[in-house]
């Protein structure tokens, strides 16, 4: 190994330390999978800790008892949550038989414009009923598999929600339990990537939550200005899906502008689709810089990419989590950057030991500030 030269050795040095890396997070997603009924309501519950944990605080600063606060602060997220899915199906409830005879006109429409690709598109809305009774024996075999599905996805939501309830109450002893699981000498550091990590996380769930519901009521009142029906269905659609970033919004966006096609025509549509890139324009350009500002940033190419990776791990589950874990892993890399970049240019340890510090605190004011 001495007589390779010393770049070939610094490759070969990088190599290990990214095949070790990759093997580490390789054996970690896969354990994450094999206890998924375990790991996922921590996790939904520890962003939902994040997003409720500045109406917790309020509420404890009013002299509300901790364990009083929590369980006022778990009926308030099931409330809103519960009210939102309620909206949502409901209206997708009552548009729904009109949204398919819509689509039936608009194919006969077509066909009556573009001839045979019309007529195509005429008879596969005349056959749907055909088509959903000859598949509907294979959908029938899977209804017990999806109750169980269902059920297990009920499990873990109450789950998370009793998990969020011990984690804000018990949150002023969090630190303490940090630091006793902490190496020797390393419980400074620990907790300072903690925080960080925790800063980031709170700080993307409360800026996108601002958002997304500025987004919502911003397209409920251009529908409902056009006459969508389902607009207030179509908002609370898009609240849900703004946590998932950019694919959220293009899906919810798409939805808006077909119910609007089906529902009111070509024109409409046109107008619901400039109502929703209006919107998007406002979100890019000044939603995002004026409320997440002070957050953790990500380039686009990033989120792109963590939104991938985790739809190919998990899903839907993985995209909802993709981002905000990316946005902790960022904030952990930037206090490690914060504590020891400068010392590799200072020339003593107690520079080192300042920057630190001064890096530490000037983070606690930058998420104080915020």
């Amino acid at each position: 190994m001495l007589l390779l030269p010393v770049p070939v050795r610094r490759f070969a040095a990088w190599c290990v330390v990214v095949l070790v890396a990759s093997g580490v997070g390789w054996v970690g997603i896969r354990l994450c999978a094999v206890f998924s009924t375990a790991v996922t309501p921590v996790l939904l519950a520890l962003l939902g800790t994040a997003l409720l944990g500045p109406l917790y605080r309020r509420m404890v600063k009013a002299r509300v008892p901790r364990a009083v606060a929590a369980g006022l602060t778990c009926v308030a997220v099931v409330a809103v949550v519960g009210g939102a899915v309620y909206i949502v199906v409901a209206a997708l409830i009552d548009t729904g038989d009109e949204i398919i005879a819509s689509l039936r006109h608009a194919a006969e429409g077509i066909a009556e414009h573009f001839g045979a690709a019309g007529t195509s598109l005429d008879d596969l809305a005349a056959n749907s009923r055909e088509l959903l009774s000859r598949f509907g024996g294979t959908a029938a075999s899977n209804v017990i598999s999806g109750v169980s599905v269902v059920g297990e996805g009920l499990a873990m939501a109450v789950l998370a929600l009793l998990l969020v309830f011990f984690f804000l109450r018990d949150s002023d002893r969090a630190v303490g339990a940090l630091r006793s699981f902490a190496p020797p000498g390393t419980a400074d550091t620990v907790e300072a990537m903690a925080r960080r990590a925790f800063q980031a996380v709170e700080g993307f769930m409360r800026g996108t939550t601002i958002i997304a519901l500025i987004d919502a009521l911003c397209i409920t009142v251009g529908l409902l200005v056009l006459d969508v029906p389902g607009a207030v269905g179509l908002g609370a659609l898009v609240f849900v899906l703004a946590y998932i970033p950019y694919l959220g919004a293009f899906l919810s966006g798409a939805v808006a502008v077909l119910v609007a096609l089906a529902e009111r025509g070509f024109v409409i549509a046109l107008w619901a689709l400039g109502v929703v890139l209006a919107v998007q324009v406002l979100e890019g350009h000044v939603l995002q810089p004026m409320i997440q500002s002070r957050t953790v940033q990500m380039h686009p190419a990033a989120v792109m990419l963590a939104i991938t990776a985790g739809a190919s791990v998990a899903g839907i589950l993985g995209m909802l989590l993709a981002v905000p874990l990316t946005a902790a892993a960022f904030g952990v890399l930037h206090e490690l950057r914060t504590r020891y970049g400068t010392s590799g240019t200072s020339g003593t340890s107690g520079t080192s030991g300042t920057s630190g510090t001064s890096g530490t605190s000037g983070a606690a004011a930058e998420a104080g500030g915020s």
